[in-house]
């Protein structure tokens, strides 16, 4: 697969999540207005669905850097990760993104946006001290492959909208047990009832399960991507595999991320906050950095 087909790939991703989304919402929002004879929740639930997406494709990053707690970088705070970054800009022949800290000790990045023209490379302090020029040059060269590739988009609509989804699901169970005034039908008024409950039920259930799966669909495949592109910037494969081997080997867990926002990162930030086996692999966001490492030590340049 060529860099120019996984961007058109990711572009459509992007908009079948949207479909998605759209879907899932209108469809509980139609349950609803249904279940409790009011037109007006489905209303509600079809302006809101686009209302959201509007919001995701537009102020995802912004929610996602107010999560993580992210500020921006001065030229001045730090020349020295400026010139990295530019350097690997004009090599990639992408604008220079803006740069973001995180004022935490755990080394870790990521990027986000919607495209080249509006990315944002967030980098903690921690990554900052303890990786040397070659390492956090690998690490940038990364995250500038994640923009290349047109999949910052994709990995950071989905925060928002999945978070949603899982949110409403929430609220049509709670509705389903507490609320208000169902449809009158004297005959099937308990097999109605009891229909709609299940539904609930299977909802709130499953809705975490896809969140999950969206985000292992969109994570795992483009670290491996980003990995690769990231080393024909550098054409230096030791500086990244070395940059996540510290990365993982370090206790700190990042107190800013959390499940909705884990996929974004490098690597897994939950250092110590997650348990292993093979299920946990199974539902893991990033491939384990092992694998990572051992596909960079067998590239050539």
């Amino acid at each position: 697969m060529t860099p120019y087909t996984q961007i058109g790939l990711n572009i459509r991703k992007t908009w079948l999540l949207f479909t998605i989304f759209l879907v899932v919402i209108i469809g509980l929002g139609w349950f609803l207005s249904y279940y409790f004879v009011n037109q007006n929740i489905l209303f509600v639930a079809i302006i809101f669905s686009f209302f959201m997406s509007f919001i995701s494709f537009w102020y995802s990053d912004k929610i996602v850097l107010a999560i993580s707690k992210a500020k921006p970088l001065k030229h001045n705070d730090n020349p020295g990760l400026y010139h990295i970054v530019e350097n690997l800009c004009i090599t990639a022949g992408l604008p220079v993104p803006k740069i973001y800290v995180i004022n935490e000790p755990a080394p870790n990045a990521f990027a986000t946006g919607r495209n080249p023209k509006h990315a944002v490379v967030a980098v903690t302090l921690g990554l900052i001290e303890k990786l040397d020029r070659s390492e956090i040059e690998g690490v940038i060269a990364h995250e500038l492959s994640h923009i290349g590739n047109r999949d910052i988009l994709i990995s950071t609509v989905v925060v928002v909208l999945v978070g949603f989804i899982v949110m409403f699901s929430d609220f049509f169970l709670r509705m389903s047990f507490f609320g208000g005034r169902r449809r009158d039908n004297r005959e099937g008024k308990g097999e109605l009832d009891a229909i709609m409950i299940i539904i609930g039920v299977l909802g709130a259930i499953l809705s975490p399960i896809i969140a999950k799966l969206i985000q292992l669909a969109i994570s795992r495949k483009r670290e491996f991507l980003a990995d690769a592109s990231g080393v024909m910037l550098t054409r230096y494969p030791d500086g990244l595999a070395s940059a996540l081997a510290k990365i993982s080997q370090d206790q700190n867990s990042l107190r800013a991320a959390n499940k909705a926002t884990a996929h974004l990162y490098i690597a897994s930030p939950f250092k110590g906050r997650q348990a292993k086996g093979w299920l946990v692999h199974l539902f893991s966001t990033h491939p384990p950095i092992e694998e990572r490492i051992k596909r960079l030590k067998e590239i050539n340049i």
